[in-house]
């Protein structure tokens, strides 16, 4: 049976109660303000008041210009509500629109909650088929979007759906892949580009390696574009003699980025399975389009433009958050790494930059062309020996290339990063990148027993030689590469978010949220909320007054964390948090 209770969202007078027992559902509906429909215009300029999509704005910048909470009166922040959220792996992301935070829970729950009181207006658990696993990332739900009246998810058993965002009743769903055939794992919900739905997924087979557009309206689909060529495709030829149904696991598994002005979709991908490519044809191949970043026309799915980030044998996925910025290019020599020698002196670009690997490396690419203008290591890394500045081909460390079954190497970073699925932010104010980063190596075994057998690896953690800090936030100048400050800690660093008030917040595993000075990294305000803090901070605003919201739990890769400092012991309560400074009368 599955119950839904669904209440206004004035939830002031409950006009209307229906039984709808044949469907084993309740639903309670109550006199209701309209619902202002959300455009693409508003998606594309949100208002200052909402967070609308998973990183506020598709620049992926996760800014928000809300300037009430500033540098001087960070330390008066107090909690304003709290409310425990459903079981499982919890890496969540509410949306704010029009005092409502709808929020994201695991296993297909979703819940519209009052955002100044905490209080729920409704809930939709979606049924699922029975044989879904209980917990992990398979239930995991990073983010969901809005459209017009609608609430829109990719589902545990490989479905897209939308719900009517004003009673959590379901408006329409459309099957993506055949879930008992693929079980592909969609644990990051989509964005929507001028009115279409963009999902990518984690995969196995050939065929369930896709990305797709739905149409927000109806559920109907638009294209869908493989990230594994097939025979007589662009790239086929990559795999060598790789049999197509022996090409696996190029996934998407993380948001994309928009740009509108040049219709444009930006998407990263995994690697592939196994990891160790002298098992898949050999390590001279390339093995499109692993480890890359893909732009993709909105319209048709075409890829536009691809850049391989490294030809990937240890698990060290791509698909991360894509910034695109408009910016001076002028790279330091004496911080950056890798530079492309035709750049002209201080000249502006439409770039696309970050960490979008579990390297930590930074690469700036020109978001029109891909072409490469710069790039440079942020933690210790051994994986990448060279890039060439004048066409961005990779060099990876030989030393550390499996060539057989039994072979032992130390890899640095390791797979659960550097950097992961954990988000930076950046900041128009300082032109400035902020990213969570880690201090972490492993000893990779190429084995085909143990371990994770999807990519024939096994590990050993450990940290990187020459701390004992695990975690960092590093502050990196878009401009110019240059690292402007860097925070560490023993415990491992989780997602941030900036605001116009020139602040960073951002929790880590050990449960603690903080807001740091964008300018300087000093540490201004810090709670203690029990759980690590696994979900992705925002900051909205309602009648005036700013909130900053904010989600603990537990998860995979924050209990990974834990064995590396065993003296760290968080709690795995899954919450959401809202903050706001008190109000003067």
């Amino acid at each position: 049976m599955r119950i839904q209770v669904g209440v206004s969202r004035c939830g002031l007078l409950i006009a209307l109660v229906v039984i709808a027992s044949a469907a084993g559902r309740l639903t309670v509906h109550a006199q209701t303000t309209e619902f202002v429909p959300v455009t693409d215009a508003m998606l594309q300029d949100p208002a200052p008041e909402d967070w609308l999509m998973w990183r506020r704005t598709l620049d992926g910048w996760g800014y928000s210009p809300l300037d009430q909470i500033t540098r001087e009166n960070v330390g008066e922040l107090r909690m304003v509500w709290t409310r425990a959220l459903g079981r499982g792996s919890q890496q969540g992301t509410p949306l704010a629109y029009d005092g409502v935070l709808y929020m994201p829970n695991p296993r297909d729950v979703i819940q519209a909650i009052d955002a100044t009181t905490g209080d729920l207006l409704w809930e939709h658990r979606r049924e699922v088929p029975e044989n879904v696993p209980d917990g992990g990332l398979v239930t995991n739900n990073r983010n969901i979007a809005i459209y017009g009246t609608l609430i829109i998810d990719t589902s545990v058993d490989d479905h897209v759906f939308a719900l009517d965002a004003d009673t959590g009743d379901m408006a329409w769903e459309t099957e993506i892949l055949d879930y008992e055939t693929y079980r592909a794992m969609q644990s990051s919900g989509p964005i929507i580009a001028n009115g279409k739905v963009i999902s990518g997924r984690s995969c196995r087979k050939p065929d369930s390696c896709v990305i797709t557009a739905h149409d927000a309206r109806t559920g109907a689909e638009l294209w869908r574009r493989r990230t594994i060529p097939a025979p007589g495709e662009p790239g086929d030829e990559t795999w060598g003699d790789v049999a197509f149904e022996d090409r696996q696991h190029v996934g998407t598994w993380m948001v994309p980025s928009y740009d509108p002005a040049l219709n444009l979709i930006y998407i990263g991908t995994s690697v592939t399975s196994p990891a160790p490519k002298f098992m898949l044809g050999g390590s001279d191949l390339a093995h499109l389009y692993h480890n890359s970043t893909l732009a993709l026309d909105a319209d048709t799915g075409e890829i536009v433009w691809y850049y391989q980030h490294l030809k990937d044998h240890w698990d060290l996925d791509h698909p991360f958050e894509r910034l695109l910025v408009d910016t001076v290019v002028a790279p330091d020599p004496a911080a950056v790494s890798w530079i492309n020698p035709r750049l002209q002196a201080g000249e502006t670009r439409r770039v696309i930059t970050g960490i979008p690997g579990k390297t930590g490396v930074v690469y700036t690419l020109d978001r029109e062309t891909g072409e490469f203008l710069w790039a440079t290591p942020t933690v210790t890394q051994n994986v990448i020996s060279h890039i060439d500045g004048a066409t961005g081909a990779v060099t990876e460390n030989s030393e550390v290339v499996f060539t057989g079954l039994g072979q032992e190497v130390l890899a640095c970073p390791s797979w659960i990063g550097g950097k992961d699925w954990e988000a930076g932010a950046y900041s128009p104010l300082t032109n400035t990148m902020y990213y969570p980063l880690r201090n972490t190596c492993a000893r990779v075994l190429s084995t085909m027993e143990g371990g994770l057998a999807i990519y024939r690896l096994a590990a050993r953690f450990q940290l990187a030689p020459g701390t004992d800090q695990l975690g960092t936030v590093r502050a990196i100048s878009v401009e110019t590469g240059q690292t402007t400050w860097v925070h560490e800690q023993r415990s491992a660093t989780m997602s941030l978010v900036t605001t116009g008030g020139g602040l960073v917040f951002g929790g880590d595993v050990n449960g603690r949220f903080r807001a740091f000075d964008q300018e300087t990294g000093e540490v201004l305000w810090e709670i203690n909320l029990g759980s690590s803090v696994t979900g992705f901070p925002i900051s909205f605003a309602v009648d005036g007054r700013q909130y900053v919201a904010v989600s603990t739990g537990s998860a995979a890769t924050a209990s990974g964390f834990v064995r590396l400092t065993p003296e760290i012991r968080p709690s795995a309560g899954n919450n959401l948090f809202v903050f706001a400074l008190p109000v003067r009368d």
